[in-house]
């Protein structure tokens, strides 16, 4: 697998959290994220578990975990990073992406 980090990049703290999930999934498991249409602002991001990287993948590795994003989820995210925030209001992946024009109070989706 690639690491492609000036596209996507991973923190620390969500590379432990992808850490912590993956250690009660099979060996070679993944983080997926991806983008699809739909959510309060056009788009939302989805994340799952994935042990099969596809021709269209790309790979974000960091700290002994790896990220996927697909080629065309990457169109919309290229340039963000993925976090993990635990806050008052509670503890989430976050995407800091810089293509997003709007986005809505939860998080989870956005414009470009």
């Amino acid at each position: 697998m690639e690491q492609e980090v000036s596209k996507f990049a991973i923190t620390s703290s969500a590379a432990t959290q992808i850490a912590k999930i993956l250690a009660s999934e099979a060996d070679g498991s993944c983080l997926r994220v991806a983008v699809q249409g739909g959510g309060c602002s056009g788009f939302s991001y989805i994340f799952s578990i994935d042990d099969t990287q596809t021709s269209d993948d790309l790979a974000f590795a960091r700290d002994g975990i790896t990220v996927l994003v697909d080629e065309m989820s990457l169109q919309y995210m290229e340039g963000s990073e993925i976090d993990w925030v635990d806050d008052l209001i509670g503890a989430a992946f976050q995407i800091n992406n810089p293509n997003a024009t709007a986005s809505c109070g939860c998080g989870t989706s956005f414009d470009v």
